[in-house]
């Protein structure tokens, strides 16, 4: 199968990999000409585990980046993974949406047989069938393009497995042959696929991500509630999530989620209720629990230490999670924001975020090693549940003073508290 990928980034280059990995021939779009000769060169511009070797063993057999919209005219299915973040009023930008559609409908003027147009980025519902399908048909000058909507789940870190090994394949088509022409391109992956209407797929990913939110919110909570009296949360969360109704995934209390899909999906959807008439008051408590949890790490670390102003503050992890180097609303950032508010000498390592993370914060120290951000603090703040973090001990006797605040539970160390429990 002929497949085209609009967009380069986690989404889009993951997917198209992988595609070109099931023996699909993939070209990929993207604007960024300095990205294009990275992938060309069988490099990644991202870091995804896995996603390197695909790469190299696909690029310019299977797989092709382009900045041009030709190879469009001669897919069997065009992917639109763009980015949708959030605009300053909450809402979705749905600007490289439009764009990404009007290029798709210019290529395909005069086309003889137009691939299927199916849209992967994660978009409120009706956007779909009301601004993809009539832009996409209006620059192409026909009304015989047929669209679905098959959103993604990939977590970052593990995106390569979650793409072979999903849960389940929703695509949403009020058209036969599209569904099935969008199902086939998934051939041999063991996974059900579920038809939905459009807009319920496109529902389905937002519901599916504030939910997910909701649990880690409530989790944080009662976190809350049980420092308050010294209660481990997490041996109660063990006991909770053993139940089959609600299971043990994603009810870890700590300082919150951060990246590029939880916080700007929930704040999304919230935003669209709104729209259209209904107050979410379950969603709104779900971010405002989320924004405390990183003033509680710096609550916490006040009321452990004297004073912060001139002080070495070693900040361990920096990207939203381990396996990534996306800082994108880390939970760090508004940490260490606070720590150089307070006049903190903030030393930061992190495995793979450094570089991306001095893009926010240039003017504070960058560690090499966990070890060397160590020595000499007053105080240590681990945000990131990079696994070698839990190896660490003997590093925790070069500090001045073992101030040792928890924002994810990973470490071994005896001598630490988390930010609630």
């Amino acid at each position: 199968m002929k497949i085209t990928v609009v967009g380069a980034g986690y989404v889009g280059l993951v997917t198209g990999a992988c595609f070109s990995e099931m023996g699909h021939t993939v070209h990929v779009i993207d604007r960024d000409p300095d990205k294009i000769v990275v992938i060309n060169e069988g490099n990644t511009p991202i870091y995804e585990q896995g996603l390197d070797e695909i790469l190299k063993r696909k690029i310019g057999r299977y797989l092709f980046a382009t900045h041009d919209y030709e190879p469009v005219r001669d897919s069997d299915l065009v992917f639109i993974c763009v980015g949708t973040p959030c605009c300053d009023d909450g809402c979705a930008d749905l600007s490289m949406i439009r764009a990404a559609s009007r290029s798709i409908g210019e290529a395909l003027l005069r086309c003889d047989h137009p691939p299927a147009v199916v849209v992967k980025s994660t978009v409120p519902p009706g956007t779909t069938e009301d601004i993809v399908r009539p832009l996409v048909q209006k620059a192409a000058g026909r009304s015989d393009i047929r669209y679905a909507m098959n959103p993604e789940f990939l977590r970052e870190g593990r995106a390569i497995r979650d793409f072979f090994h999903p849960d389940r394949i929703i695509i949403g088509s009020c058209d036969n042959g599209c569904f099935d022409t969008v199902a086939s391109a998934y051939h041999g992956i063991d996974a059900p696929v579920i038809r939905t209407s459009v807009s319920a797929a496109e529902m389905i990913k937002y519901v599916s991500n504030a939910f997910l939110a909701t649990k880690i919110s409530f989790s944080n909570e009662m976190g809350n509630i049980c420092k308050r009296i010294g209660i481990d949360v997490y041996e109660v969360m063990k006991g909770v999530g053993m139940d089959t109704r609600i299971s043990p995934h994603f009810l870890d209390a700590g300082v919150g989620f951060g990246g590029s899909c939880f916080p700007k999906d929930v704040t999304a959807l919230i935003n669209f209720a709104v729209s259209i008439g209904e107050d979410p008051i379950i969603l709104k408590s779900v971010m405002k629990v989320n924004e405390t949890q990183a003033d509680r790490m710096l609550t916490l670390l006040k009321s452990r230490i004297n004073a912060i102003r001139g002080k070495k503050i070693a900040v361990l992890g920096l990207a939203f999670k381990d396996n990534t180097d996306d800082v994108r609303d880390s939970r760090a950032i508004p940490v260490i924001a606070g720590l150089i508010k307070e006049g903190a000498l903030v030393a930061a390592f992190d495995p793979m975020a450094n570089a991306t993370m001095a893009k926010i914060f240039p003017g504070i120290c960058y560690c090499s090693s966990a070890a060397e951000a160590l020595t000499g603090a007053e105080a240590c703040l681990v945000m990131t549940e990079w696994p070698e973090f839990s190896r660490l001990c003997e590093e925790f006797d070069l500090m001045k003073s073992r101030v040792v605040i928890e924002g994810r539970r990973i470490l071994s160390y005896r001598d630490r508290e988390g930010v609630c429990w």
